[in-house]
């Protein structure tokens, strides 16, 4: 009865709101940003409950946006859940220093079961031991809770109460008492925490933009530096939105020969912020840095066609900035709008490449790179439209390096993302099964434990892993595990995509099979969408590592491939031995590839052209080793040319013996080879029907002639797909029109 009166009072209690006196940002006066409870800044001892109903279901657990897992050797909750047994329910936080509290936003357990909690009660205290609930004249002020699991839900105070502790005490839930959630306040001024905070660049904006101010925003940097920014865009969104790009290089409009292009990607998921603001940081920085000639973006920008793009997912990223940092959930904008997740949507290549190894087909008869596409991609409706345009976008520009920034973690993920789909080979149930408990146990494998694929280029993948996350301010401190599980990820900052979290036909995956492009995931932290005032920070954690990222594609070998007439070779094959992936120069015969220091033995192949290999070596300085290739023309290409130097009537004088070498063979000459081959066949047929009617075995002679011609040359002059034994003998042959010459030898 009590409950339902205090209900009753709260639902019918005015909204005025006092704005705290330390306020920290200048937007929405009244809300103090995250204390940091979902982005780990809080750490595990600073929180404390009444009980637990597991382990795996501790005060630790009680993150906004937790995620749990159903792994019951990896048991982890998706939420504090208290012990039901217990009549007395309470969580606390520690902020550890004197706080404005002013809101508190909470979210039900992440699970298939609907656990949340409906109301509760907030009591604030300066020494955990005298608790103060917040009154509203006549009792205890309640507070509504959630209605379902998902949603996040934030109640803010009617003024802020400065305290160092915070007690949520829940008075009602659905199904079990389990909760996540993150709390607003502001640390009071000289508070130890602010000292340490980042000074922002005065010329840069740290705030989170809508599609509109993004767009506005990239034009502002094209009309500041526009001799070397370019805006272009990718394509179109399910919602007609465009997917905007902006180059920034010397010579923005085109391609240079010698230069490699670079690209950073970001906003896959709509919700991920950080990644598209680091972006359009960057973008900025790029600009003003370099017309205030810092000597290192110059060589960047000069040296590199830089592609950034803020935002792949539009449509996802105006639904998640509609809901806002503290309130967009783990999957707000997560999709598009055709309910796609676009890193998890193209082409599955993989098993494709790994299904020809198996067989030995590789290199020989399937390619170990630039795999080819289904044939229906584009009338494919399980392929996104921003897929199809990320596609496009990839094959139309010779890319060499590039990652996607992502977030819900705090690592740098590498290839293959992929396991390999074993069900086709034996190893496994083709049919979905039920485990006992009568649950959909999908496919089931024989083998579960096998060891994942590893790329061709695994060390320099690492390589590249290592450079980003060793030079960012955090990514290496694994403490405290990931950020939704006990243990890291991976050590280093790094972790295998297939070993951490295996997916089928990703961006990544993609990227290294059918282009040139090496391609990470780079995972900016557990907060997905952080409150703008953790921008600054954000870019210093950031800044110097997408620069050392971004110099490494100048590591391995780069080179231009021509003919000995000095022509570009386009599409001509580069393979290094011992490394089983090759990559293929551009339309204007350049390419690169990406290595790590060592002696390369390095073999250029192209079609109608003898192949070339070279030794390279990739030293430890700074810059990729030029290593260029010049192909002469095959001995098969020039026998398959002099024909055609025939039929021209070119006569090529010997200038030592003063006849003509490449003299066309004359009319009699022809018909001469033609009758010879003529008997020949004819007399092959009759020893054939001979021995088909049992007749005593005759020897036959044929006549020859000085124009007797070779075996070689009879299945050379008859042409490919005709047959030189009797049964192929037939009328086409008497009628050949002999096309191809042979020179007098």
């Amino acid at each position: 009865q009590r409950l339902k009166e205090a209900e009753e009072r709260a639902r019918n209690r005015p909204r005025v709101f006092k704005e705290p006196k330390s306020k920290s940002t200048p937007v929405q006066i009244w809300k103090c940003p995250p204390l940091g409870i979902e982005s780990h800044k809080v750490e595990p001892d600073q929180f404390s409950a009444s009980s637990s109903s597991q382990y795996y279901f501790a005060p630790q657990r009680a993150r906004l946006n937790m995620q749990g897992s159903d792994d019951e050797e990896n048991m982890r909750g998706g939420a504090w859940c208290a012990n039901a047994e217990d009549r007395i329910h309470w969580f606390e936080i520690d902020a550890r220093r004197e706080t404005e509290f002013t809101g508190v936003i909470t979210q039900g357990r992440n699970s298939f079961n609907d656990d949340y909690v409906e109301s509760y009660f907030l009591a604030f205290s300066n020494d955990s031991r005298e608790w103060t609930t917040i009154h509203d004249g006549y009792s205890d002020w309640l507070f509504f809770g959630n209605s379902d699991k998902d949603t996040p839900v934030m109640n803010q105070l009617a003024q802020p109460v400065l305290a160092r502790y915070m007690r949520i005490i829940p008075q009602s839930w659905n199904g079990s008492l389990c909760m996540r959630l993150e709390v607003l306040g502001c640390p009071l001024p000289g508070d130890p925490r602010m000292q340490n905070e980042v000074t922002p660049v005065d010329y840069l904006q740290f705030k989170h933009h809508s599609y509109s101010e993004m767009v506005s925003f990239m034009k502002s940097v094209n009309s500041e530096c526009p001799n070397i920014t370019n805006i272009y865009s990718l394509g179109l969104s399910s919602k007609g939105l465009d997917i905007m790009a902006m180059v920034i290089s010397g010579n923005p409009m085109e391609h240079e020969i010698g230069e490699p292009e670079f690209r950073f990607t970001a906003g896959l998921h709509g919700n991920e912020a950080t990644g598209r603001e680091m972006v359009l940081l960057f973008m900025q920085y790029l600009c003003k840095e370099y017309k205030d000639r810092n000597p290192r973006v110059q060589r960047l920008v000069e040296g590199i066609r830089i592609h950034l793009v803020p935002s792949l997912n539009p449509d996802g990223q105006v639904e998640a900035f509609e809901a806002g940092s503290e309130l967009s959930g783990w999957t707000t904008g997560h999709f598009t709008e055709d309910g796609f997740d676009i890193f998890q949507n193209f082409p599955d290549l993989n098993n494709i490449l790994w299904d020809a190894e198996d067989k030995g087909m590789v290199p020989k008869l399937t390619p170990n790179h630039h795999m080819p596409l289904p044939a229906n991609l584009e009338t494919n409706s399980s392929i996104a439209v921003e897929t199809k345009a990320i596609i496009s976008w990839m094959k139309s520009h010779p890319f060499v390096l590039g990652a996607n920034f992502q977030g819900g973690e705090a690592i740098v993920a590498y290839p293959y993302d992929s396991l390999q789909d074993r069900r086709d080979q034996g190893y496994g149930h083709r049919e979905e099964e039920e485990d006992d408990r009568g649950r959909s146990a999908g496919y089931q494998y024989s083998e579960p434990d096998d060891e994942p694929r590893v790329v061709a280029d695994e060390s320099l993948f690492r390589w590249l892993a290592v450079s980003y996350a060793s030079t960012h301010l955090t990514m290496t401190r694994s403490l405290y595990g990931s950020c939704h599980g006990d243990a890291a990820g991976g050590t280093h900052g790094i972790v295998n995509r297939a070993k951490w979290k295996p997916i089928t036909g990703s961006m990544n995956d993609f990227s290294y099979l059918h282009t040139n492009c090496f391609e990470l995931s780079i995972f900016l932290g557990c907060d997905k969408f952080p409150h703008q005032s953790e921008l600054a920070v954000e870019w210093e954690k950031n800044r110097e590592a997408m620069i050392i990222f971004m110099e490494q594609v100048n590591r391995g070998i780069r080179g231009i491939v021509k003919d000995q007439q000095g022509n570009p070779i386009a599409n001509a094959t580069v393979s290094v031995d011992g490394i089983n992936h090759d990559v293929t120069t551009a339309t204007t015969g350049d390419y690169w590839r990406l290595l790590n220091p060592g002696e390369y033995r390095v073999t250029v192949r192209a079609e109608g052209f003898s192949p070339v290999t070279k030794i390279c070596v990739v030293g430890y300085q700074s810059g990729a080793t030029a290593c260029s290739f010049n192909l002469a023309k095959s001995n098969w290409d020039r026998i398959k040319q002099k024909p055609a130097i025939a039929s021209g009537n070119k006569r090529v004088v010997d200038g030592v013996n003063g006849h003509s070498a490449n003299s066309q063979v004359s009319t009699e000459r022809q018909r001469r080879l033609r009758i010879a081959r003529i008997r020949r066949l004819r007399q092959q047929r009759l020893l054939k029907l001979r021995s088909m009617t049992t007749l005593p075995p005759t020897t036959t002679t044929i006549p020859t002639t000085p124009e007797t011609t070779t075996s070689w040359y009879d299945s050379w002059v008859t042409g490919e797909g005709q047959s030189s034994t009797p049964g192929g003998f037939t009328d086409s042959i008497l009628d050949y029109n002999y096309e191809y010459k042979i020179d007098d030898y």
